[in-house]
C-alpha cells in the first residue's frame, strides 16, 4: 500500500506545480491537490508503515490500513468542492470531518501500539502521534471556518500552519533522522536521546507558529526559536556525521538534507511573512518546491527498493538505489534554487522544480527495469 501512496504523491506534487505555472488553476485547488491529496495519505499510510517497526509488533491491522484510504477520500472532496464549489453538498464540512476521524483514529493507534511495546516504543513514534495531532487540529479549524465566519482568515491561517509546519514539518523531521542513518550507511548512535529531548520544542514551536500566524505575530518569533533547537542539534549532527554523503553528486542523502534545508529556510521566511503581516501568496507552494519535493523524492529513491521487493537485500535493491539516486545532488541544488526563485516570486522557479522531479520519475521508471535477481 505504501508505495501506491509515494506514486500518489509523487503524481499530485508533479501536478501542482505544473498547474502553478501553466493552467489558471484556483490556488486553493493546487494546494488540495498536494497535500490533501498527495501528502497526507502519504503521511498516514507511512505511519501504517513505520508504527510496527517503531514498536516492535505486527504490521497495521485492516481498519489501521484504512485511514490513508479515507485521508485520501476526505482529500479529494476538498479538491472537488474548489474546482467545483457547489457540485457536492458540503464537500468542505465532510472532507474536514473526514480528515479529523483519520488523524485521531491514526493518533489512538499508534498510542495503543506504543503502550504494548516491549520495552517502550522507539521515541520516533511521539513525533508521529504529535504529527497527527496537528493534523487533527487543522481538520478542526477547517471544520469551524463553516461555524465562525467572522474568524475565518485567521482559521484559515491556522488550519494552514497546522498543516504544514505542524503535521508535515513533524512527520518530515522525525522520519529524517532515522532515515538518514540508514541512506549514510552510518548509525547515529545520540538519535534516540536527541528524538525524545526535540520533540517538546518541535511540537510547542509548530502551535505558536500557527498561534502566531493566526493572531498575535510575536508568537511565531517564539515558536521559531523553539523550532530551531531542533533544527540546529540535527543539522550539527548531520554536518558530523554524514557531510561526505551530503555533498555527494549521487544517493538519497544530498536531497534528504536539501529537504532540512528547505525547512530550516521556510521557518525563518515564515516567521519574517508574520512579522511584516500575514504569509507570502504562494506559500503552500514555496513549501511544495523547497521542502515536500525533496523530501518525498529522497525517501522514495531509499524506501522504495525494500517496499516493492521486502525481506532479505540483494543486488538488485543495491543496483535499484543506485539508478534512483544518481545525480541526487544535482537535483537537490535545481530543488533549492528552484523553490528560492519561488520564494522570490518567479514563476521559473516551479520550472525548475518540475524539470527535475520529472527526471527524478524518469530514474525510478529506469531503476525498475533492473533485472531480478
Amino acid at each position: 500500500m505504501f508505495p501506491i501512496f509515494i506514486l500518489f504523491a509523487l503524481l499530485a506534487l508533479a501536478a501542482t506545480l505544473a498547474l502553478s505555472v501553466f493552467v489558471d488553476v484556483s490556488p486553493a485547488a493546487r494546494a488540495h491537490l498536494a497535500f490533501a491529496v498527495g501528502i497526507m495519505p502519504l503521511i498516514l499510510a507511512a505511519f501504517d508503515y513505520f508504527v510496527p517497526v517503531l514498536t516492535r509488533s505486527d504490521r497495521a491491522s485492516t481498519p489501521a490500513r484504512a485511514l490513508p484510504w479515507l485521508a485520501l477520500a476526505a482529500g479529494l472532496l476538498a479538491l472537488a468542492q474548489f474546482v467545483a464549489p457547489g457540485a457536492i453538498p458540503y464537500a468542505l464540512a465532510a472532507s474536514a470531518l473526514g480528515a479529523l476521524i483519520a488523524a485521531s483514529a491514526s493518533a489512538a493507534w499508534m498510542l495503543w501500539h506504543g503502550a504494548r511495546a516491549v520495552g517502550g516504543p522507539h521515541p520516533c513514534l511521539r513525533w508521529y502521534v504529535a504529527a497527527a495531532f496537528c493534523l487533527a487540529g487543522a481538520a478542526g479549524a477547517a471544520l469551524a471556518m463553516g461555524l465562525w465566519p467572522d474568524h475565518y482568515v485567521a482559521l484559515k491561517r491556522l488550519h494552514l500552519h497546522l498543516n504544514t509546519i505542524g503535521f508535515v514539518g513533524l512527520a518530515a523531521i522525525g522520519t529524517l533522522q532515522v532515515l538518514m542513518p540508514t541512506v549514510a550507511g552510518r548509525p547515529d548512535a545520540a538519535v534516540t536521546d536527541r528524538l525524545s529531548m526535540d520533540l517538546p520544542p518541535a511540537f510547542l514551536g509548530s502551535l505558536l507558529i500557527a498561534a502566531g500566524a493566526s493572531w498575535q505575530v510575536e508568537l511565531a518569533w517564539i515558536g521559531l526559536a523553539f523550532w530551531l533547537v531542533p533544527i540546529v542539534r540535527l543539522g550539527a549532527a548531520w554536518w558530523r556525521l554524514y557531510r561526505a554523503a551530503i555533498f555527494s553528486w549521487h544517493g538519497s542523502a544530498p536531497t534528504l538534507a536539501g529537504a532540512l534545508a528547505g525547512f530550516t529556510v521556510l521557518l525563518a521566511a515564515d516567521a519574517l511573512q508574520s512579522r511584516f503581516g500575514g504569509t507570502m501568496a504562494n506559500a503552500p507552494f514555496v513549501f511544495i518546491a523547497l521542502f515536500l519535493v525533496p523530501l518525498v523524492t529522497g525517501a522514495a529513491a531509499a524506501l522504495l527498493p525494500a517496499l516493492l521487493r521486502p525481506g532479505v537485500q540483494t543486488a538488485w535493491h543495491t543496483a535499484f538505489r543506485a539508478r534512483a539516486g544518481r545525480y541526487s545532488g544535482l537535483r537537490a541544488i535545481l530543488f533549492l534554487m528552484g523553490g528560492l526563485a519561488a520564494m522570490l516570486g518567479r514563476d521559473e522557479g516551479f520550472v525548475l522544480t518540475l524539470l527535475a522531479l520529472v527526471l527524478f520519475v524518469a530514474q525510478i521508471q529506469r531503476a525498475l527495469t533492473v533485472p531480478k535477481d
